[in-house]
């Protein structure tokens, strides 16, 4: 192999570290500190979002963090540095769950704290040595509380269902009692709200944005993967549900532009590259399609991070992210959009999870876009009947 193509793809690994710990590091270190609550500003347009924006930014950081927080090196510079990340996270995760901490977050109070508990479930999904076995006895009982408190939240008749069944299986994975029917309703809906070609409405519509990525894909493989055994239902829809996974993960990658550029549709685009976590999580748990080369899809979320990266204004002068996508565009905040959601884009990060030495990390491959509009030969699209 050619040694400058060797040297990209390790530069690529290490932008991706930096730029993630660029994000996490004023939520991180305020919340070890605790006085997250103190110091996070919280920008959006309803004055509510004091209420929840704190437990968003830490729950959607981790849910981003965690598989490299699990499965990254122990050894070198990328090894010392997880082992610092692990720490933080897991104090983050104990001062949000403790009453007692200044920085306790709120898990019961509006409608609101059902979805980023369960972000924080999805995160001990993909980390449950790191960032549950490892917490101490009174750690641990917090956590179960924080989770099991989200029961007496209604979810709205969406992809909110997913959010109860997530926890649920984070609750299952830990060894605690959990709710079947939480999980058996969020699976059979979804099943019903399949609108065809690998892509999942949102509740009864169709809507066309990015929560097919955001939430539905992601959270369907994750739940169905630790879940599928405990009934012959759902074992039934575990292929189907890969399949359309493996599907949508194309549509994603296809997507994305020669410039790192990607279609500005739909609600929470301020979510940045989040809207890429779908591709992501199938890139970390080897699942992409065969016509997918693991390194193009690399090179392709490297150009979309690289681009949204680019303007100085997608940080305030604190290093707080700032709503927006390609800078400080607040006119792209819906409603209920504050700082702290913003940090669901850390979800791109998954594939960090994956050793150097994965084919994700190795080699340099131009993405399918890129080769089209410049005239290279591309295998024909087509779709799937699952």
């Amino acid at each position: 192999m050619n040694n400058n193509v060797v040297i990209e793809a390790f530069e690529d690994r290490r932008y991706w570290i930096e730029t993630m710990l660029k994000i996490a590091d004023p939520v991180l270190d305020a919340l070890s500190k605790e006085h997250l609550k103190q110091v996070m500003p919280v920008e959006g347009g309803m004055e509510d979002r004091n209420r929840y924006s704190h437990l968003e930014a830490f729950a959607r950081l981790s849910c981003g963090m965690a598989p490299w927080i699990e499965h990254g090196p122990t050894t070198g510079w990328e090894g010392l540095l997880r082992k610092e990340y692990a720490n933080l996270v897991r104090r983050g995760m104990e001062v949000g769950t403790n009453p007692a901490s200044p920085d306790y977050m709120n898990f019961t109070a509006g409608a609101q704290p059902i979805v980023d508990t369960a972000f924080l479930a999805h995160a001990i999904v993909r980390a449950p040595n790191e960032l549950f076995n490892d917490l101490a006895p009174d750690g641990q009982r917090n956590v179960i509380t924080a989770l099991k408190s989200t029961r007496t939240r209604k979810p709205p008749f969406n992809n909110w269902l997913l959010f109860s069944a997530m926890i649920e299986t984070a609750l299952f994975l830990i060894g605690e009692e959990w709710d079947l029917m939480r999980v058996d309703y969020a699976l059979r809906q979804h099943e019903q709200w399949y609108v065809g070609d690998g892509i999942y409405g949102d509740g009864p519509s169709f809507h066309m944005d990015y929560y097919n990525s955001y939430v539905i894909q992601p959270m369907l493989v994750d739940i169905i993967d630790h879940l599928a055994d405990q009934s012959p239902d759902w074992k039934q829809m575990k292929e189907k549900i890969h399949t359309r996974a493996r599907r949508y993960a194309v549509i994603q990658e296809r997507s994305i532009s020669p410039e790192g550029t990607f279609p500005v549709v739909g609600r929470s685009i301020a979510y940045r590259f989040g809207a890429f976590q779908h591709l992501a999580q199938m890139a970390l748990q080897h699942r992409l399609d065969k016509s997918l080369h693991p390194a193009q899809v690399r090179c392709a979320l490297t150009a979309v991070i690289r681009r949204i990266m680019e303007p100085h204004e997608t940080f305030d002068e604190k290093g707080w992210l700032r709503i927006g996508l390609y800078g400080y565009q607040p006119e792209l905040g819906e409603s209920y959009i504050s700082t702290g959601s913003l940090y669901l884009c850390a979800t791109v990060f998954l594939p960090l999870g994956l050793p150097a030495s994965d084919s994700f990390w190795q080699g340099e491959q131009e993405w399918t876009m890129k080769k089209v509009w410049s005239g290279k030969k591309v295998a024909i699209d087509s779709a799937i009947d699952v």
